[in-house]
Parts: structure tokens; sequence; C-alpha cells
């Protein structure tokens, strides 16, 4: 039992990383479409912002190769709380950062300059998926 808890975690690390590196991106993208409609000439803006929440998907594939030697038979409640913690950072913080980045790419295309200031505000949710990273790392 205690090993697939360990297998169940490990995947969750990679699998709710993933999911919301791929809500967050969608979540962007779909902005960048409908603002290339009102301006085209910012679609490198657009495109740099849609794809910021991809990192919280890497850092759940960082996390998942790093615990791969780990013994699951023994470890398994260890590695299933670390593997959802990281994952549940990770999805929600994607998602998160997904919406501020749709709303920056919004502004953009409204013709207000934002790209810098989204950039900064799109880290912050970012710095909560690299903390679940290091604590995933550190264990």
């Amino acid at each position: 039992m205690n090993e697939i808890l360990g297998y169940l975690g490990w995947a969750l690390m990679l699998g709710l990383a993933g999911v919301g590196s791929s809500y967050g991106t969608t979540i962007a993208g779909n902005a960048a479409e409908g603002a290339l409609k009102k301006n085209k000439d910012k679609s490198s803006s657009y495109m740099i912002l849609s794809a910021l929440p991809a990192t919280q998907g890497l850092y759940g594939f960082v996390a998942f190769l790093m615990w791969r030697g780990k013994d699951f038979a023994e470890q398994g409640a260890l590695c299933f709380g670390v593997g959802l913690a990281v994952g549940l950072v990770c999805l929600f913080s994607g998602i998160r950062q997904g919406q501020v980045c749709a709303n920056g790419i919004s502004s953009i295309a409204a013709g207000h300059d934002v790209q810098t200031n989204t950039m900064i505000y799109a880290a912050l949710p970012e710095f909560y998926a690299i903390l679940a990273l290091v604590g995933a790392l550190m264990v």
C-alpha cells in the first residue's frame, strides 16, 4: 500500500503541474488570440506572456525527475504528500498566472504599455511554484 501511495504522489506531482500549465497557457493564449484582432503589432508581447504559465509544468517535471530514485515502498506516504503538494501548488499557480497574463495581454491590446508590469505581477504566483519545487528537492 505504501508503494502505491508513493507512485500515486509521483504521478500527481507531474500530472497536476502539467494540467496547471495547460490551463494557464490556454487562458493566456485565448486572450492573445482575441488581442490579435485588436492589435497585431504586439503579437510578440502576447506570445511571451502566453508562455509564462508553462513553467509550472517544468517545475513538476523537474521534481518528478529528482524523485525518480526514491524508495516508494519505504517512503510512500512521504512521496504522496510531497507529490500532492507540488502538484496542487503548480496547478493553481499556473492557472492564476495565466489569468494575470491574460489581463496583461488585454491591456496591451488596448494600447497600454504594461508588459513589464504584467511580467512582474505574473512572477508572484510563479514564486510559490518555485517554493514548492525547492521544498520537494529539500526533502
